[in-house]
């Protein structure tokens, strides 16, 4: 599943081009919800969720109908990579 799947530009979305990650580019947000509705028409069985974004990860969740388990999220702090932290620790070694 592509991350974008369902996505809008964040301008529609009223977020300002200041609290984009890269400012002064088209940036769009994908749409869990979709998401889940798009894997739930495929008859999924597990979903093994790895990056969607905090929160993101909820709505897919709760929209999804085959178990799921969250394998990393991502965040702004890590800029958007869910395991940099760990790599940076040496544990992914």
């Amino acid at each position: 599943m592509v991350c974008k799947v369902g996505r809008m530009l964040k301008e529609d979305l009223g977020i300002k081009d200041e609290e984009k990650i890269f400012i002064g580019t088209d940036e769009s947000a994908c749409n869990p919800i979709l998401q889940a509705k798009v894997l739930n028409h495929a008859g999924t069985d597990l979903n093994v969720l790895l990056g969607l974004c905090v929160g993101h990860d909820s709505l897919f969740l709760k929209y999804a109908e085959a178990f799921n388990t969250v394998l990393a999220v991502k965040d702004r702090v890590t800029g958007h990579n869910p395991l940099a932290a760990l790599i940076l620790l040496g544990i992914s070694n």
